[in-house]
Formats: structure tokens, C-alpha cells, sequence
């Protein structure tokens, strides 16, 4: 009989770990860019917290969320104002200073305004996603990039790329453009699709 208890503890506790393993792992990769962006804090000086310059996705794998991703901070202090911290499936990977040559010149390394980081990676992937345009493709893949809208329009934007399965060969991919958004009220701003990228 204590045998019999004993096994059947020790499975609910492995059942137990599992579980709770099985929901890290889940919540870790379900973290939005908004998320990430405000656990990178944790990471770079006070100077640069909450002063978010860009947020960019890799092209996702095995799914439209990707697991990596990059959040750059403006930093006066460092020669060329920004720093950047990288997370894989939720979890800080690295932090270092990138070369951003061009930025200055774009106005691009000034932080985006706080007050219109609205929508998140998530609503605005659900936003482009719905774009009748993508209706009848399968979609594989997608890459996000939240930064300001132009030289001269400091708005913030999320661009969503996507890329589709090849009618002849399903298990190739083809890029099929993007979606721009506003990062304030979700509206689309432009739409730069091109289905026909499939055959």
C-alpha cells in the first residue's frame, strides 16, 4: 500500500513540475515586443529606461510569433546613443551597443513617444494578419519592426512582413510584403502585399 502511495506521489509531483515547466515555457514565448521591452529595462542604465528607439522581430520559425527578439534603447552616454538588448523565447540573451551609423542622420536614434505605444505586437499581428489580401494564402512566417513612421513623422509604426508557403513547393516560403500600422490606434496605414510572390 505505501509502495502504491509512494509511486503515485511522486508521479503527481512530476505531473505537477511538468506542468508548471510546460506554462514557463508558454509564457516566456508569449511575452509581447511591449513586455520584453519593459523587462530590457532591467538590463540598461536609468538613463535609457522606457526610451525605446526600435523593436524588431528575426523572421519567425515554426509559427507567426518570433522567439527572438531585439529592443534598442537610446543611451546619451554611449558614442553612437543607443543600446540594445536581444531576448530568445522570453529570456535576456545579450546586451551590447550596435553600430547605427545612419540613424543620427534619419533622426532615428530619438526615443518614440511613449504615450502613443498603444498597441502591442500582438494586436498589430492580428491587425495585418486579418488583411483580406493574405485571406487565401497560408501563411508562414512573420517579422515585426516597431519604429518611427518617416524622417519627417516621428509616429510610431509597427511593419509586419510576411512570407507565404509556394503553391508548387508548399514547404518553401516567399515573401509576400507588408503591413504598416499605427502603433497608437491600430489603423492601417499601408499595405504593400503581393500574393502573386506565391507561384
Amino acid at each position: 500500500m505505501k509502495t502504491k502511495l509512494a509511486i503515485f506521489q511522486r508521479g503527481m509531483c512530476a505531473l505537477s513540475l511538468g506542468l508548471v515547466a510546460m506554462g514557463q515555457t508558454a509564457l516566456a514565448k508569449d511575452m509581447t515586443a511591449f513586455e520584453l521591452a519593459r523587462e530590457g529595462n532591467r538590463y540598461v542604465g536609468e538613463q535609457s529606461k522606457d526610451k525605446v528607439v526600435q523593436i524588431r522581430s528575426e523572421k519567425s520559425i515554426a509559427g507567426l510569433t518570433s522567439d527572438i527578439w531585439h529592443v534598442v534603447y537610446y543611451d546619451p552616454d554611449a558614442t553612437l546613443k543607443a543600446v540594445e538588448v536581444t531576448f530568445g523565447a522570453g529570456k535576456k540573451m545579450d546586451v551590447k551597443r550596435p553600430v547605427r551609423l545612419l540613424e543620427p542622420i534619419l533622426k532615428a536614434d530619438d526615443p518614440l513617444p511613449a504615450e502613443k505605444l498603444k498597441i502591442d505586437s500582438d494586436k498589430a499581428l492580428d491587425i495585418a494578419k486579418s488583411e483580406p489580401l493574405l485571406a487565401k494564402l497560408t501563411i508562414k512566417a512573420s517579422r515585426s519592426v516597431l519604429e518611427r513612421r518617416s524622417l519627417d513623422d516621428a509616429t510610431p509604426v509597427w511593419k509586419i512582413r510576411f512570407w507565404a508557403a509556394k503553391l508548387k513547393t508548399p514547404n518553401e516560403d516567399a515573401d509576400v510584403g507588408d503591413v504598416v500600422i499605427s502603433a497608437e490606434d491600430g489603423t492601417v496605414l499601408k499595405i504593400n502585399l503581393k500574393p502573386a510572390n506565391v507561384d
